[in-house]
């Protein structure tokens, strides 16, 4: 993997110092089994008939209940489901339930799921916390990760170009406007984006057809993706697509995610015999999985 890691930074000095425009690149909500309230028999009445409302946004009302010693809050929404759904999303707790529940029904139901409703919102309050920490700060002296090495963002004055000084472990970013400029963060994040995602292609094109060769197969070709959870993924016909934010980690998990794909190829399933294709070209896929999943929990950096 040295080699590699070298190779690349050879590459990023003389032939990837170029010019880069235009933009190529989610936290999924946890969502609770819905309960179903037992809808009035006959002939007895709904013990609540609110006035009919628009399903949308602007209905939706915010409510408290204690919980314990914790306040809950949440959104509640009426529409024309038959049971009452519960949604944790980026701003808390979300429950859609039919017009004709009680509020009584409903707080009923949020305290038979309340071990669910606070477990998913401390994992959902903490995914937001590591996401913000990973938000990537434009200014002199921000680290970023570059296949597994930690570079320093330098920000220069100059032409739109971006380059790696290894020797310093410096990332140098020229742009056509000032650090104080209004415009100076979206143009990084654009150039930056765009100049990543080259860097990934460079490096997966260099390792596909290695490792296909190695395991005796072929694809018909590969594209990048953007896709929030997954890193890879493999066709039946043989397209094979790779998270270009691998870029951002070792090379040894790059080449684990290309080994898993290939292997695809030979079995299009996750068996035993999925495994040991994987393990013909990639022994310590079991490591390596670990690694990716330790990668995701801790968050790359967010353009």
């Amino acid at each position: 993997m040295a080699s590699s890691k070298s190779s690349f930074l050879q590459n990023l000095q003389r032939a990837l110092q170029l010019d880069l425009f235009g933009d190529l690149f989610a936290v999924d909500r946890a969502t609770a089994p819905a309960s179903s309230p037992s809808a009035p028999s006959s002939p007895r009445a709904p013990r609540h008939h609110p006035s009919p409302t628009p399903d949308n946004e602007a209905s939706a009302k915010l409510r408290q209940i204690l919980l314990g010693d914790v306040v809950l809050e949440y959104t509640l929404r009426r529409s024309k489901r038959r049971s009452i759904g519960f949604l944790i999303g980026d701003d808390g707790l979300r429950i859609t339930a039919p017009r004709w529940v009680t509020i009584a029904d409903i707080e009923q139901a949020i305290i038979e799921k309340q071990e669910w409703i606070l477990k998913h919102l401390r994992a959902k309050r903490e995914q937001q916390n590591q996401k913000q920490a990973a938000q990537l700060r434009f200014e002199d002296g921000a680290s970023i990760a570059l296949l597994g090495d930690a570079f320093t963002m330098r920000f220069e004055l100059g032409r739109s170009k971006i380059s790696v000084d290894h020797n310093s472990q410096e990332l140098v970013i020229q742009l056509p406007v000032e650090a104080k400029d209004p415009l100076h963060e979206n143009m990084c994040r654009t150039r930056l984006k765009a100049w990543l995602q080259q860097q990934a292609k460079l490096i997966f094109s260099q390792r596909m057809p290695e490792l296909a060769q190695e395991l005796g197969v072929d694809y018909k070709h590969m594209q990048l993706s953007s896709a929030g959870t997954r890193w890879g993924s493999c066709t039946s016909n043989g397209v094979i697509r790779l998270n270009w934010r691998l870029i951002h980690l070792d090379p040894d998990l790059i080449d684990y995610v290309i080994a898993h794909e290939l292997a695809h190829r030979i079995e299009m399933n996750h068996s035993p015999a999925f495994w040991a294709t994987v393990g013909r070209i990639y022994p310590q896929y079991d490591t390596a999985r670990k690694r990716l999943k330790e990668a995701a929990v801790t968050g790359l950096p967010q353009l």
